[in-house]
């Protein structure tokens, strides 16, 4: 088959979530498909630097990612337009240009759009490849996301402009991605709960699950670091809302307890972009480190003791949780956190919702090593034979060889009317 991925930016390095998820799909596909790939490309990035993108695709056409809109324009969006914000963030009519001149030029037997913010350009590869099975990968399900951070800013004062936001994306995002979804011939999400929740807005859309996974032999650390015992960890695009909510709480609800019982217990907040509100954590509690982006995030997982997950607004299924497991660290996380991820409760992963749950459960690591190593060791054994890209990527295939004979049987479909005309 000869397959198009249609990217948001280019998924290698694969250093965080979209690139992730984009570059494991994408290479998957390649190791049985011809697949080419169009994609936007972000400041920093270059195809020298992805040299490895050109080892697993045919032909490359890449395109500067749009300017950030001015608040402004944001501001417009939100108030006239019935688009979300989120589906006007990469409008391009150049990449319209590309994709016209790409799909109709290539016969393409799939093509894959990832992500909500590229649904855009689904009737565009439409009405250029009509006979192409169309896949949209829905990285989360962003209308509910939305919701429930309408909920968290509804709780807290000061955040009643972030929560009237949310509540008015929620509402464009539920038709857009209603859209979306029954725009794509296939659906893929990734886990059963955003499954349902796609459901919900498309019953009719095929669905398949996906789910995210990681790269377990990447966080094998060949030379034992040495751990800090009183070590937390939190990693993440820490300008991203879900990132910063999850700090801030924990910091103000959470970490002054843990660090009276435990004073010398550091908590690193490991990720690029940090906002002014989470370097502020660092100012007032010597405590708590803020590295901003590092070259290599390993070096924080080998080091610390405990990943905690403070999650309150979420969607799909946290990247940073796997690697967390991969590297072989307990995971303390809220439900909503560790939603989309079959994990064993006591086991693989200990929950809590509120501050006193949650709180309690990062002690009782603290206070029990045997515990943590244990809960270390069975994390791992998770992240290796369950969530390996190498057993979860494939499943890609099994789409696409679904499509295929969906695709023929259409084909004999149309022969048959076409004799039955005849006769």
């Amino acid at each position: 088959m000869r397959i198009l991925f249609l990217t948001p930016q280019l998924p290698f390095p694969p250093h965080q979530g979209t690139q992730i998820r984009n570059y494991h799909l994408l290479r998957a596909a390649a190791a049985v498909h011809q697949v080419d790939l169009v994609s936007f490309v972000r400041s920093g990035e270059s195809l020298h630097k992805a040299s490895q993108l050109q080892k697993l695709c045919g032909q490359i056409w890449v395109l500067p990612a749009p300017s950030e809109r001015t608040k402004a324009a944001r501001l417009e969006t939100v108030l006239f337009s019935t688009e979300p914000d989120l589906a006007v963030r990469l409008r391009s009519d150049g990449l319209t240009d590309i994709l016209r001149a790409v799909a109709n030029g290539n016969r393409y037997d799939v093509i894959q759009v990832e992500g909500l913010e590229m649904a855009r350009y689904l009737p565009i590869v439409r009405a250029a490849a009509p006979r192409a099975c169309l896949v949209f990968d829905d990285h989360n399900a962003e209308y509910r996301l939305q919701a429930r951070a309408a909920a968290v800013g509804l709780e807290q004062m000061g955040s009643w402009p972030k929560a009237l936001y949310s509540t008015v994306q929620h509402l464009k995002l539920r038709r857009y991605e209603a859209w979306a979804c029954r725009t794509a011939d296939t659906v893929l999400a990734v886990s059963e709960t955003d499954a349902e929740a796609l459901r919900v807005l498309a019953p009719e859309a095929r669905l398949h699950v996906i789910p995210n996974g990681v790269d377990s032999a990447f966080y094998v650390q060949e030379t034992p670091a040495e751990v800090d015992p009183s070590g937390l960890l939190f990693t993440g695009t820490m300008d991203y809302r879900p990132n910063v909510d999850a700090m801030e709480w924990f910091v103000s609800a959470m970490f002054p307890d843990i660090a009276e019982r435990h004073p010398e217990v550091k908590l690193r907040i490991v990720g690029r972009a940090p906002t002014a509100s989470v370097q502020r954590l660092a100012a007032l509690d010597p405590r708590v480190v803020v590295t901003g982006a590092v070259e290599d995030i390993r070096p924080y997982f080998a080091q610390s003791s405990i990943f905690v997950a403070p999650i309150r607004i979420a969607g799909g299924a946290r990247l940073k949780i796997l690697e967390a497991l991969a590297a072989g660290l307990p995971v303390v996380s809220t439900r909503i956190g560790a939603e989309g991820i079959d994990l064993i409760e006591g086991q693989e992963v200990l929950l809590g919702d509120s501050p006193e749950q949650f709180g309690a459960s990062v002690l009782r690591l603290l206070e029990d090593g045997e515990m943590r190593r244990q809960m270390g060791a069975h994390g791992l054994l998770a992240a290796q034979e369950r969530f390996d890209w190498n057993k979860v990527a494939p499943r890609l295939l099994e789409v696409y060889q679904d499509a295929e004979t969906r695709g023929r049987g259409n084909e004999r479909d149309e022969m048959q009317d076409r004799e039955d005309t005849l006769q």
